[in-house]
């Protein structure tokens, strides 16, 4: 028995290039560590200008930015000390124009990152309001809170910050700021409405220069509610999520200022897109920000997290094609992002026996990055098959798919990085207790040698390992059995196969998923190690070589039938 899902087809007097976004490809650059023209170590913007052609030749609709603002990288970009302009160590507002023009002329979109939910502790506000007095218009636009004590020398709460340590920090003259993050990204109020404005005003001044979207960092976390008497930290860890009245998280009245930015973003023609970075406790909160009424679309999750399951995958893609259809958007799928560790890696680690439990192992694999990534042994070789056969499952489903810098070369995580060399604040904060995120922000090998394997003509801000060159891209180009060539086969046939936002689940063997979409594109996709039957077409895609006509296990194939 068969069983269809659709996703709701685009709002039928808008044109199509106004949807451009509900069934897009979108690359995301971690500007730091893609190319470096400059020979800084650091990635830059002329480095991506120069490689506009490759991104082309990718296949991919639209490029992502992560933060490339000014900033003391206390947090890799996302302290942000001016919300429009560019760091002096990546480029000029003059490059950025340059960029958004090349990208344009090759078809390719830009998205860019915003971050609402705090700025840096350098912005010229919050220097402001470390000069002004208690009560002050320049305090108000930041959470600030009397400390306790005789003069306010104890932090307000013990509340305890996302990268560990405690979450407020004392501002010198009683009063404390908070900070989920770093010390150094002081938490906004979004209950002020200057703080409002400006965002708007930042808005459009990205969407004048032809940004074509935005990323929302954090966007669960800007409406905050901080009552007189501060609960506990284990009190407020205890609170309800999905409520909507979490003091600090997925606040009711945060659609409110969602509500103000899709005005700002529909007042452009076409229209400017929006993803919602939002973690909530269920699929109904997450279906508010994807709202055609709020920013239109949000990140889900749901299958990075999953282990390589036919039931988990198959639940995580019925589940949210449901959501995408109750909101009115598209859905998103994501494997790999700036946050995690690469999808390989994860993929080789399942199983393993290790104490982290899920969400460690998805979002940090913890245990085997503090052993340097020796412990427990790994098979990288299963990793590669789970990955890419995940991936080639994932581009094919209704809905935007956003790949990660690297992932289509095969990127593994990086362990072994020197202590002395880390930069994530969480590994600084817990004294190392939590690696971090360095692993999967390496930057990018292009060339088989070199100082920084073509990433630069010095070494790379972070160390890359000695495997880099044998999976650059100079290596992977033309090989028809690289990762590389896969990506760029399988992102030319979504394209052209590319139908309604519609699956329907045909019937498989258990540990098999296979589901068709309109026009006769089917998808197999083997989770064990037993070999399938397909269907009778056109094999155009496979992640594995076929044997006897029959896909081997954990792979995927991609057949064109006859309709």
């Amino acid at each position: 028995m068969t069983d269809t899902l659709t996703a709701p087809a685009p709002t039928p007097q808008r044109p199509r290039d106004r949807d451009w976004w509900r069934q897009a490809s979108v690359y995301q650059i971690y500007p730091r560590s893609f190319a470096d023209a400059n020979g800084d170590g650091i990635g830059d913007l002329r480095g991506i200008i120069d490689r506009v052609p490759y991104l082309q030749t990718l296949g991919i609709d639209a490029v992502w930015l992560s933060p490339f603002y000014p900033s003391a990288l206390a947090d890799g970009g996302y302290d942000v000390d001016d919300y429009r302009d560019v760091d002096p160590t990546i480029g000029t507002l003059e490059e950025f124009d340059e960029l958004v023009a090349a990208l344009h002329a090759a078809g390719i979109k830009v998205i860019v990152d915003i971050v609402p939910n705090h700025t840096s502790d350098r912005h010229a506000w919050f220097q402001e309001a470390l000069a002004a007095p208690k009560g002050s218009p320049a305090r108000d636009r930041y959470v600030i809170r009397d400390g306790r004590g005789e003069d306010g020398e104890l932090p307000p709460s013990d509340w305890e910050s996302g990268f560990g340590g405690p979450a407020w920090h004392p501002m010198g003259d009683g009063q404390w700021y908070h900070h989920y993050f770093a010390p150094e990204q002081p938490d906004l109020n979004w209950a002020n409405q200057e703080v409002r404005e400006d965002f708007l005003t930042t808005l459009r001044f990205w969407s004048d220069r032809g940004v074509d979207g935005f990323r929302v960092d954090v966007a669960h976390g800007l409406a905050k509610d901080l009552p007189e008497q501060l609960p506990t930290h284990a009190e407020l860890l205890a609170l309800e999520a999905g409520t909507g009245e979490h003091p600090m998280w997925d606040r009711d009245e945060v659609h409110e200022i969602y509500a103000d930015w899709r005005q700002v973003l529909n007042s452009y023609d076409p229209p400017r897109t929006a993803v919602a970075e939002a973690w909530v406790a269920t699929p109904e909160r997450r279906a508010r920000y994807a709202s055609p009424q709020g920013l239109g679309q949000a990140f889900n999750f749901d299958l990075l997290e999953a282990d390589f399951d036919a039931t988990a995958f198959r639940e995580v893609v019925t589940d949210n094609l449901a959501q995408a259809a109750a909101s009115g958007s598209s859905t998103t799928w994501v494997l790999s992002n700036h946050d995690v560790v690469r999808h390989p890696t994860r993929y080789a680690l399942q199983g393993k026996d290790t104490a982290a439990s899920a969400d460690v192992m998805v979002r940090f694999a913890n245990e085997w990055l503090r052993s340097g990534g020796t412990t427990p042994a790994i098979d990288p070789q299963v990793g590669a098959r789970r990955a890419r056969a995940a991936t080639a499952f994932m581009l094919a489903l209704p809905g935007s798919a956003y790949l990660y810098q690297g992932e289509e070369l095969g990127l593994e995580e990086v362990a072994a990085i020197p202590q002395d060399r880390r930069q994530d604040p969480t590994f600084l904060r817990t004294g190392g207790e939590q690696i971090g995120r360095d692993g999967c922000r390496v930057p990018l090998p292009w060339s088989t040698t070199g100082p920084s394997y073509g990433f630069g003509s010095s070494a790379a801000h972070l160390p890359q390992p000695e495997s880099f060159g044998a999976v650059s891209v100079e290596a992977q180009s033309g090989d028809p059995e690289a990762p590389l060539e896969l990506y760029r086969r399988a992102l030319a046939l979504r394209a052209q196969l590319q139908t309604d936002e519609e699956l329907t689940w045909e019937p498989a063997p258990e540990g098999v998923l296979h589901f068709s979409r309109p026009g006769g594109w089917h998808v197999v996709t083997t989770f064990g190690t037993e070999p399938a039957e397909l269907p009778a077409g056109e094999v155009v895609l496979t992640t594995r070589p076929l044997v006897d006509g029959r896909l081997p296990g954990e792979a995927t194939a991609w057949v064109r039938t006859a309709v």
